[in-house]
């Protein structure tokens, strides 16, 4: 028996057994390096209800192999542990009942370790049926190895963000990496690059078979532009510290109605990991600790509400993800992403025309995160992965610092909750022409 993929057979990939064994093998074990500067206090802890901890997340993605691609292929397979079913699943309706998101933090057992040996016997299990399963077997289960993956890279990051929140709430603000300079650079001021409007396509288009792509990024369809221009780069933490100076979080007239709340109700006056100390100097916690605040660097870690309202208070506005995505066709994919090992991000470069396009920053559009035309969710549990979620969302493109490479497209939809600012997102502005 085999489950119906979260993506349509035009589009499944169609790579090789040993490019597959080796993305899988490469992909698990990346997992593990980053967990493993960690504690097995530091992976059990979780700060907030939309974090999950990191030995969570090193489950999870385990099961998500487990149940997807082992039990429904390999005959008479054992599971680890029948109790993994309710502690791992995370939100699959159709696969059973699970335990609660808010309280993941509470699972002391089974431990880091176990864990490990969990992700050591479903690794063994997987690769044996990469290289022994016959031909048939291949063909059903290829695009769900590949999608198991992906949903796996997507946890990579997770794990960063949610391992960053838990160090920010430590008085000791503890660094997850050592300390390092930025290198020296200089300012890039702001330009304007136009783009004519008029009908024109996005989505991925699922022409070539060796590319992946979620359900949620097609199908390819027109879309209509009015002329617009966009900025060239994302906007820097100096940028944001005259929004604040202007008493930006303190003047409802820049604010949706929502966004006003959120600021009142959780006294904001400053993105989520800014500090400022006895002297007013503001710094930055991030993922190589506190550091003083780069003015040049983008901003990050605010949510969808405070990038309105600094665009309003900039008499601009946020991009579509239309107009994002055609500003994008012709943007080199090399950017600030986990490969580069920065875990920043980082200031803009002089030589680029729209610079900070992939990497660096999750940018924010004022699209909301809802299905394109003709998109139809695929059948069984797996149909749940994105379109369940396709309300009161907004929707974000490009990856960031900590995304990792090979991950990211210009078709590729991330999306969060309006309110919400742990992830590392920034702005990129725009207007009509």
């Amino acid at each position: 028996m085999s489950f119906v993929p979260s993506i349509k057979p035009a589009t499944a990939p169609r790579s090789s057994r040993s490019q597959v064994l080796a993305c899988f093998e490469e992909t698990r074990a990346l997992t593990e390096a980053l967990a493993t500067p960690l504690s097995a206090e530091d992976q059990t802890i979780q700060s907030m209800p939309d974090a999950s901890p990191v030995k969570w997340h090193r489950a999870h993605t385990t099961w998500f192999f487990e149940t997807f691609v082992l039990a429904p292929t390999v005959r008479d397979y054992e599971v680890f542990d029948t109790n993994y079913g309710y502690l791992f699943n995370s939100y699959y309706e159709a696969i059973g009942a699970r335990h609660p998101r808010s309280e993941r933090g509470l699972l002391t057992r089974p431990g880091a370790a176990e864990i490990g040996k969990y992700r050591s016997y479903v690794n063994e299990a997987i690769i044996a049926l990469i290289k022994n399963c016959s031909d048939d077997i291949w063909n059903e289960i290829n695009a769900s190895l590949i999608l198991g993956i992906n949903h796996e890279q997507q946890h990579q990051e997770l794990l960063l963000m949610d391992v960053l929140h838990a160090f920010s709430c430590n008085p000791i603000e503890p660094a997850y990496a050592g300390t390092t300079p930025l290198p020296a650079h200089d300012s890039v001021s702001q330009t304007w690059t136009e783009f004519p409007g008029g009908i024109t396509e996005i989505g991925f288009d699922g022409t070539t078979e060796s590319e992946f792509a979620f359900d949620n990024e097609g199908p390819r369809h027109e879309v209509l532009l009015r002329p617009y221009r966009i900025g060239n780069r994302l906007i820097t933490n100096q940028e944001w510290l005259n929004f604040i100076d202007d008493d930006g979080y303190k003047r409802p007239e820049f604010w949706l109605a929502d966004g006003w709340s959120h600021v009142q109700s959780n006294e904001w006056e400053a993105p989520l990991y800014w500090r400022k100390d006895s002297l007013d100097h503001w710094s930055a916690f991030g993922l190589r600790g506190r550091q003083p605040l780069d003015p040049d660097a983008p901003v990050t870690h605010v949510s969808y509400y405070e990038a309105d309202a600094f665009a309003t208070w900039a008499g601009k506005r946020l991009p579509t993800e239309a107009e994002w995505e055609t500003a994008a066709t012709n943007v080199n994919m090399d950017g600030n992403l986990l490969s580069s090992r920065a875990l920043r991000p980082t200031p803009a470069s002089e030589s680029e025309r729209l610079s900070q396009m992939i990497g660096d920053a999750w940018e924010y559009t004022q699209s909301p995160y809802v299905p394109y035309p003709g998109f139809k969710a695929p059948a069984g549990a797996v149909g749940e992965y994105n379109s369940k979620f396709m309300s009161n969302q907004m929707v974000l493109r490009g990856g960031s610092c900590i995304t990792p490479a090979g991950h990211i497209r210009k078709s590729y939809r991330n999306f969060f909750y309006p309110h919400q600012r742990w992830m590392f997102a920034g702005v990129r502005l725009a207007e009509d022409i």
